[in-house]
């Protein structure tokens, strides 16, 4: 626990010291091109840790609260001017200088990204087919078959569970309708191979339910394929003191049915337990042995370290080969050329991006939950993941994160950078800059805007963490 807690806070510092330092660069380098001087470089907020001033006058400054940083530039709205330096000033530069110092942080936000996706593809990273392994609720009524994979929806290609999921998410949030193309009869044998296509219609206005964006193909009736799909319901191991053992089970009993339930793979003897077994209550299995049918009542154990029921039981773990085969059959490694990694990298900006900002409209229109915002703590525990996971995966966090912050970035809100762009648009259409008393008042709404927002972030990640 200690050692999340610490690799969290870590990966967090890395992160951000990552992004929000390619971010601010990006407005210190464009500020240069442009002749405007800058006075202080600072990563991180508050009291300096380290600061030095370079021969041109430039202070470099790391600060105690790595939330942010910012770029100071000469301005005479911010201070008296030497007038030497008047032609240095950012207040003094066209507006098309000081748009694009604005627009150059989260510009390079998206630079960053797309270069963090580029490395990614071009290291290789594996992804799993979109497969489905068992459909169940509304997927089942729309007549998903089960063991096909998705290759397209709508008129989109598929590759992955998560291009799937991208693809799905804004026709089931707005209720609408869209089509997949499948390819039936998947197995580890078949998979990839030539299969009948059909086509089925998902009418998003028929799910009854409101869908959870955390547990979209859950909430749909879309299971993607596991290994224990395509394990028999037979027993390999037993623990000594459980329930199963104390009611005779042995190793090689294959269970047929739970509480009625019949069960056909270990994927569908788990989820039966889940749906039957309590604690202290009589559980009823039918199982097979030697050729011979029998019917035992046995008592689920509650467990010492989670909610779960236990019985006490574990499956025939599978032959390496068998493993093996598996993973050719459902999963693949996404690898290309620096050329075609780039192209790749553009691709998956874009399919991100639209995304987001479709998220987000909802969001504002109440299509879609506010839980879905994230804080520094999320942030923190997804980094640890992901670097855990391989430096492929750090990387596609670390270029999802850096367009999230573009993003955010170019909101139309007054302290942000989308706002100050939002300023000069005004003044590009008027032909005057906006006034000094109006731009007060839009840091006020801005920074309250910018509270609630923060608000609601930290309020979802404890919320996450107490679930």
């Amino acid at each position: 626990m200690l050692a999340d807690v610490a690799g969290s806070i870590w990966w967090l510092l890395v992160v951000l010291g990552l992004l929000v330092t390619f971010h601010e660069f990006g407005h210190f380098w464009v500020a240069r091109r442009m002749g405007v001087k800058v006075l202080r470089f600072s990563i991180g907020f508050g009291k300096p840790l380290y600061t030095r001033t370079a021969a041109d006058g430039t202070e470099y400054v790391l600060a105690a609260l790595p939330l942010g940083g910012y770029v100071k530039m000469l301005d005479e709205r911010e201070g008296p001017v030497a007038t030497a330096d008047l032609d240095q000033a950012f207040n003094r530069k066209s507006l098309l200088a000081r748009t694009a110092i604005v627009a150059a942080g989260p510009v390079f936000n998206l630079i960053f990204a797309i270069l963090a996706f580029w490395i990614m593809f071009m290291l290789g990273t594996q992804e799993m087919r979109p497969v489905i392994g068992a459909v169940d609720g509304f997927a089942a009524q729309s007549g998903l078959p089960a063991n096909s994979q998705i290759t397209a929806v709508g008129d989109k290609p598929m590759a992955t569970w998560t291009h799937v999921v991208l693809a799905l998410m804004g026709p089931a949030l707005d209720g609408d309708e869209v089509t997949l193309q499948l390819q039936t009869g998947n197995s580890a044998e078949t998979t990839g191979a030539a299969g009948q296509q059909v086509q089925r219609r998902l009418d998003f206005s028929r799910l009854l339910k409101p869908v959870d964006e955390a547990n979209l193909l859950a909430d749909i009736g879309l299971h993607p394929w596991q290994f224990t799909m395509d394990m028999p319901p037979v027993l390999g191991q037993l623990t000594e003191s459980g329930a199963a053992a104390a009611a005779g089970l042995q190793i090689g009993d294959r269970i047929s049915s739970i509480a009625g339930q019949p069960v056909a793979s270990w994927y569908e003897l788990s989820q039966a337990i889940d749906q039957h077994a309590k604690a202290g209550v009589p559980l009823r299995l039918e199982l097979i042995r030697n050729d011979a049918i029998l019917t035992v009542a046995l008592v689920p154990q509650q467990s010492e370290t989670d909610s779960r029921v236990l019985l006490g039981i574990g499956a025939v773990q599978p032959e390496p080969a068998t493993v093996e085969g598996w993973r050719a059959a459902y999963f693949f490694n996404w690898h290309y050329g620096p050329i075609a990694a780039f192209s790749a990298a553009g691709g998956e900006l874009w399919r991100l991006t639209t995304s987001t900002m479709g998220m987000l409209g909802r969001m504002l229109s109440g299509n879609a939950s506010v839980k879905n915002l994230s804080g520094p703590i999320t942030i923190a525990q997804l980094a640890n993941e992901s670097a855990a996971m391989g430096l492929s995966r750090f990387l596609f966090f670390l270029g999802l994160l850096s367009l999230s912050l573009a993003i955010l970035n170019l909101l139309p809100i007054p302290m942000l950078d989308g706002g100050h762009l939002m300023y000069y648009a005004v003044e590009a259409v008027t032909g005057n800059p906006v006034s000094e008393r109006v731009q007060m008042i839009g840091q006020g709404i801005g920074l309250l805007l910018l509270a609630v927002l923060m608000g609601l972030a930290f309020t979802n990640d404890i919320l996450r963490l107490l679930t």
